[in-house]
């Protein structure tokens, strides 16, 4: 049987043998799953045959200018797509010697990881972009410990998610390079305006990291959605809110020096960053350190540019226990005041419910143990919530716990009969701490010295 049929096969059994309208929601739920996995199955044999062609040289056979080229055009698939397919398949799969022997791909647990349908082809192009973006002495010495940290990451969180975990490996172990980039990106920034023929402006930004982090903490703020009005949501579309959002900032910047506020607190530029990191130089001569990590867009920055920043900043600073979460700072009141909402934004985010993915806005503080009933209005009975999940864990009867300082959401039995716990909260830099300090190298001595 040949690897195709073997891939129409899993696509076939992955669908449910009776109508789709007549499935339980159990296996409506079971049928999307399936069929993921049998979608994943089907491209591991897809990148096989891919590989095989490459090394065949069917592109040129068929006049194309290179294999990507090839493939975009033989499955009329984007560009982009295509190049992924054509990346990860010379990078998972096995090579032969001159003498025939088998050798394993170059990069094996990710290989492994694509052949069970753990993971996605896009985990797997993160990998491989993630392993080519190390310095020259990690990829000669250390790309089995960073891809195999990146494959277990892979099996857990979205491709998105596991390129933020590259980006900070590939800031821990190339710091000069990552604080090149950082400063040709501020060489690269640009902003233009026009006006078009109706009349309206048009504007077109490219800003860099420190730049982008504070117009995103002013921004959000300004361009949440309204609270609802007789049970009428903001009609605004996202794009709008941000209009109006801009247009509010201008205005406060035309009639005075007054900044928006959103708990009490007026919006900033908050960086995180271990103070022994931040008291490290850099180069490879030396102790390496931590990156620093912008809250707002959760991306890392260099030691040394936070530094700089701090040179002319108010310093707040926030007590952290040993994983980046906030020591207990509770009040016995029942609004949140500004410190506990601080605290519980930078534990939670906006919205600590799994996989939230709705627009920033102003979030709200829920007590986990409500006031009503006694509940206190302190870090370690309540969860930041946005709007939407509130009323979810509200009216959906979710149970949420603080497991070792950060928020366990358990689900209502309609959802999962297991009632089987999930994680919550935004992964906070030192989440990684204990993988990535393994990679950091031994400090390196002068000759002769111990």
């Amino acid at each position: 049987m040949t690897p195709l049929t073997n891939a129409q096969d899993a696509a076939a059994g992955a669908m449910p043998p009776q109508s789709v309208v007549s499935c339980s929601d159990a296996e409506l739920v079971a049928g999307i799953e399936a069929a993921e996995q049998a979608v994943r199955t089907a491209m591991v044999e897809q990148l096989r045959l891919i590989a095989e062609a490459e090394h065949r040289g069917l592109f040129a056979e068929h006049g194309a200018r290179s294999m990507i080229v090839w493939v975009r055009e033989l499955l009329n698939i984007d560009h982009g797509d295509a190049k992924t397919r054509v990346v990860v398949a010379r990078n998972v799969e096995d090579r032969a010697t001159l003498y025939g022997e088998t050798m394993p791909a170059e990069l094996p647990e990710t290989a492994q990881a694509l052949s069970e349908a753990a993971i996605s082809v896009e985990h797997a192009r993160v990998i491989v972009d993630g392993v080519r973006a190390l310095p020259e002495y990690a990829r000669c010495h250390m790309v089995g410990e960073v891809e195999s940290t990146l494959a277990a990451y892979a099996r857990e969180m979205p491709p998105r998610e596991l390129a933020k975990v590259a980006e900070r490996i590939r800031y821990l172990l190339d710091q000069d390079g990552a604080y090149r980039d950082e400063e040709a990106q501020h060489e690269a920034r640009e902003l233009h305006y026009t006006t078009a023929r109706d009349g309206m402006t048009v504007i077109k930004a490219r800003l860099d990291r420190e730049t982008g982090v504070k117009f995103a903490a002013l921004m959000q703020p300004l361009s949440a959605p309204r609270p609802e009005a007789d049970g009428e949501k903001d009609p605004r579309t996202a794009g709008q809110r941000n209009a109006d959002g801009f247009a509010a900032l201008l205005d406060l910047a035309l009639d005075s020096d007054q900044t928006p506020r959103v708990g009490g607190q007026r919006p900033h530029l908050t960086v995180t960053i271990d103070f022994a990191d931040l008291q490290r130089g850099l180069g490879f001569t030396t102790d390496h350190g931590m990156p620093g990590n912008l809250r707002a867009t959760d991306r890392s920055i260099t030691a040394e540019n936070v530094r700089r920043i701090a040179c002319d900043s108010e310093v707040l600073p926030m007590v952290l226990d040993g994983d980046s979460l906030p020591l207990d700072v509770g009040r016995s009141k029942r609004t949140a005041p500004a410190h506990l909402r601080a605290a519980l934004l930078q534990r939670d985010g906006v919205c600590a419910f799994p996989g939230c993915d709705r627009p920033p806005g102003t979030p709200d503080a829920h007590h986990i143990h409500h006031w009503i009933d006694g509940g206190t209005t302190e870090l370690s009975n309540m969860v930041m919530l946005c709007g939407h999940h509130h009323r979810v864990v509200h009216n959906t009867r979710w149970d949420i716990a603080i497991h070792n300082g950060r928020p366990v959401f358990i689900p209502p039995p309609t959802v999962d009969q297991r009632r089987k716990p999930r994680p919550g909260g935004q992964a906070q830099p030192a989440t990684h701490h204990h993988d990535f300090r393994d990679l950091i190298p031994t400090p390196r001595t002068p000759a002769g010295k111990p």
